[in-house]
């Protein structure tokens, strides 16, 4: 009887600790370098996070650099110093739920304000009537597709979008496959509270593994550095909230695929092709397919989801020859 209530103590005050909450990791030196580049401004009473970064000379051209789920802005770190050689500007942000800006619980995150922020920081930046190039991944290629919707609508005070590069993004729910964690989280209110306490670092590493390539897998330092950003104010704990894009990428599929079909604003697409979440060949023969004034690069055959941290150098070549061909 004794052997079996030790037994139950040594399961379950880890599972107790972890749940009462085990304090985030320290940041990394590179993380904190990252960190203190940065700045902050106040986005609807919360605190956000980007960085922006004065580059090239004799360019007026400015890129933002959209990220994905669930990391942050902090995944353009290996292409960041040669778009600053490039463009005049390099502007990125975390989104609301993201990184080290707030992460507010019990908040409905949505694409909607996410689009706003993005608005509000180059409005903030005294870029409101500059013409802006977008770069996204993931999570960030549905937000740039609303501010491409709000920019063709002709809306005041939205963004004037020079072009658009898409990358990874699980823009078509019809072949978009969420891992298995990540429907549990954004359906299962009665799991969620949960599962978000639970999350830990090899939980959190073993799936965003499964998204990188074999050959292409991030080091420990990196991993480290991912799941750091996510601890960062919590974050951790709002990953069913923020995960409400799958469902609203369904409820709004219309509104975002139909911006993307039928804009005139020059669009390219960045695609490695062993990404399980939105897989070859069924994702790039529907935008091929629907997207007819979009240009199109598939990466070598063993990039999967996170084409600028796999193959940077690939991912800066397809992206410079689309921005040099206008």
């Amino acid at each position: 009887m004794r052997e079996w209530w030790l037994y139950v103590a040594l399961i379950c005050i880890p599972l107790l600790a972890v749940y009462l909450h085990i304090p985030p990791p320290q940041l990394s030196p590179a993380l904190q370098k990252w960190y203190n580049l940065g700045e902050r401004f106040t986005f609807r009473k919360h605190n956000i996070f980007y960085t922006d970064s004065s580059g090239a000379l004799g360019s007026s051209d400015v890129v933002v650099l959209l990220h994905g789920f669930p990391t942050s802005s902090y995944d353009w770190i290996k292409v960041w110093r040669s778009l600053n050689q490039r463009f005049n500007r390099v502007i990125a942000l975390d989104f609301l739920g993201f990184g080290f800006s707030d992460k507010p619980r019990g908040h409905e995150y949505s694409v909607f304000e996410q689009a706003s922020l993005v608005e509000a920081l180059l409005a903030h930046l005294g870029l409101k009537e500059q013409r802006v190039n977008l770069l996204a991944h993931d999570y960030g290629d549905t937000v740039a597709l609303e501010l491409l919707y709000r920019s063709d609508q002709n809306r005041t005070g939205h963004l004037t979008i020079n072009s658009l590069c898409l990358s990874n993004g699980g823009i078509f729910p019809e072949t978009h496959y969420p891992r298995l964690v990540q429907t549990v989280l954004k359906d299962c209110s009665i799991l969620s509270p949960l599962l978000t306490r639970l999350a830990n670092y090899m939980v959190f590493s073993r799936g965003v593994g499964a998204v990188f390539g074999p050959h292409t897998q991030p080091t420990d330092a990196e991993f480290w550095d991912m799941w750091t950003g996510l601890r960062f104010n919590d974050g951790n704990l709002v990953l069913d909230s923020v995960l409400q894009i799958i469902n609203q990428r369904a409820k709004h599929r219309d509104r975002w695929v139909g911006a993307l079909t039928s804009t005139f604003v020059p669009l390219h697409m960045i695609y490695g092709p062993l990404d399980p979440i939105n897989p070859h060949p069924l994702f790039i023969r529907l935008y091929q397919h629907l997207v007819h004034r979009s240009t199109v690069t598939v990466l070598d055959e063993h990039i999967s989801h996170y084409p600028q941290l796999e193959d940077p150098t690939g991912f800066l070549n397809a992206y410079y020859r689309f921005i040099n061909s206008f």
